[in-house]
């Protein structure tokens, strides 16, 4: 089931609105979340992962309203959220800190356990289990994560910039890894980088000073982009028609 956002603001303190009045539906396959600095992509993640609450307007998921204090442990159970900065925490080992994500989201500490191995399998970092999360590059904090959003088996992922410090080959790994799990849950991937687009994601949902400004399939994003662009060219190019009047 799709994530429902509905008349949703937001707003952190002592500051503008970030989002005002926003509706829009995050599911389905995998969806790819673009925009620039600014543009409200985190926040919106946040408040979709009900790690952040709107100041109006609700989040919904199968029914289940992340305002709801009934409802916000199932919610969070159906949901897994990457956040830009991935925190090792010190004392615990890889595997520990990744089957101690899914003990948060309600599993027991054998299940935890258990599904951390696999987690780790799909993202390549099953040899570093026992490693200290403390001593991992940057690269592999993010796969980290990832295993982290992974374990608890949600039905809808959110990636907030998963492949920042990743190099082309860890990128790769990534691709292939949206790939499979968009056949059994949803993907909603934040991210600045638009090249291989169309291989990756099924739609796009462009955001631009809290607003949307597009959303739709892959196709009717890059057919935004002017006749003749070049096909490796045509995600930046649609994207840049988009914002052109700011110019």
């Amino acid at each position: 089931m799709p994530i429902s956002i509905s008349d949703c603001s937001f707003m952190y303190r002592r500051g503008l609105p970030v989002l005002e009045g926003l509706s829009l539906s995050l599911g389905h396959g995998a969806t790819v979340l673009l925009g620039p600095n600014g543009a409200g992509k985190s926040t919106l993640l946040g408040l979709a992962a009900s790690a952040l609450q709107p100041r109006s307007g609700h989040v919904r998921i199968s029914g289940l309203d992340s305002r709801n204090r009934k409802d916000i442990k199932a919610y969070r159970r159906k949901v897994a959220w990457l956040p830009q900065q991935i925190k090792p925490i010190p004392g615990l080992r890889v595997r520990e800190q990744v089957a101690h994500a899914g003990w948060l989201k309600g599993m027991t500490r054998v299940d935890a356990w258990n599904s951390s191995k696999e987690a780790l399998n799909k993202v390549g970092l099953a040899d570093l289990s026992t490693r200290r999360s403390t001593e991992l590059s940057g690269g592999q904090k993010r796969r980290l994560g990832i295993a982290q959003a992974l374990v608890h088996s949600a039905e809808i992922v959110l990636m907030d910039e998963p492949t920042a410090g990743l190099d082309p080959m860890q990128r790769a790994t990534f691709r292939d890894l949206v790939g499979k799990l968009c056949s059994t849950v949803a993907v909603v991937v934040s991210t600045h980088q638009t090249e291989d687009l169309a291989d990756i994601y099924q739609s796009v949902v462009v955001l631009g000073q809290g607003r949307v400004r597009h959303q739709g399939t892959v196709d009717s994003f890059l057919e935004l982009a002017p006749a003749g662009t070049p096909a490796e060219r045509q995600a930046e190019a649609a994207y840049a028609t988009i914002f052109a009047a700011e110019v």
